[in-house]
């Protein structure tokens, strides 16, 4: 069993943190959060007052943070506290630059990183059942493997430091252009005065058939957009999938017309609901609002 320092309780990081104290793995958290702290300790695991304290003793830290800023505040405090042979493992969705500019820095204190964003949303967080996208050296995943699984059902080893997230881009770019498609499917069929539900029923089960289709069809048909994954975060995300796109050289209209929808979402008030009210944006679009 390990000793992790689990930095960031949100969302997402607090039921993972959850499962690897469930594991019999001795987690130290810190959040800003008081609730989140609680919550932690209610699980079983400890609290910390900052993090230096969540780290102290750790072999593994993990980090699960919403953009670069807070990823590069942290890390910095963690490089300069962590002593050498620390697996650092990020599972924030950042830029790609930003994970290897963490590795570079922490390779000099001999503190190994991997950047491990995640897929699955809420649901998949507390499910276990997160697929998870892993950069950095064979050897540490290798290592980071046991742990990796008892927060994931799907866990790949993508590449060198960064690949994970430019994973991670390319899943936000297919999951944010499948919103938009499915949006459009149901604004089309109720217009058109077909059953909507009995109509995505047909599409689910054919080539047109997704994990958001399985998911997300009957609460998108309902207008239920609680969020699992806010509208403010795929807009931050959709950044990064152009940032990456312009430094890899390619040109990927369909991304920046996700961006521009999910900015529209933003624009019109929606940012702290799910990624599904896009439906809402094509409504209001086609005058159905």
């Amino acid at each position: 069993m390990s000793k992790i320092g689990f930095i960031g309780l949100g969302i997402m990081g607090s039921p993972m943190a959850g499962h690897l104290v469930a594991a019999g793995h001795t987690v130290t958290g810190f959040d800003l959060s008081e609730p989140a702290l609680a919550k932690l300790v209610e699980a079983g695991g400890h609290r910390a007052a900052d993090v230096t304290e969540a780290i102290a003793g750790a072999e593994v830290v993990i980090t699960m943070l919403p953009q670069d800023e807070h990823v590069e505040a942290v890390t910095t405090e963690v490089i300069a506290a962590g002593a050498a042979g620390l697996l650092l493992i990020d599972m924030s969705t950042i830029r790609p630059e930003t994970s290897k500019n963490v590795a570079e820095s922490a390779a000099h204190k001999g503190i190994r990183v991997l950047d491990a964003p995640v897929s699955g949303g809420e649901a998949g967080a507390r499910n276990a059942a997160l697929s998870i996208m892993v950069g950095g050296t064979a050897e540490d995943f290798a290592e980071a493997l046991p742990l990796l699984q008892n927060l994931g059902k799907t866990i790949v080893h993508v590449g060198p430091h960064g690949a994970g997230q430019v994973v991670k881009a390319a899943n936000q770019l297919v999951v944010g252009g499948t919103y938009a498609l499915v949006a459009e499917a149901i604004v089309l069929l109720e217009a058109a005065g077909v059953d909507a539900r009995a109509g995505m029923d047909v599409l689910a089960g054919g080539l047109a058939a997704s994990r958001i289709l399985d998911l997300k069809r009957e609460s998108m048909i309902a207008r239920n957009f609680q969020p699992g994954f806010r509208i403010d975060l795929h807009h931050k995300d959709m950044g990064i999938v152009q940032a990456a796109a312009r430094q890899a050289d390619v040109s990927l209209p369909m991304a920046g017309l996700v961006a521009q929808l999910i900015a529209a979402a933003r624009a019109m008030g929606h940012g702290s609901l799910d990624h599904s009210a896009l439906l809402k944006v094509v409504e209001t679009l086609s005058g159905k609002a």
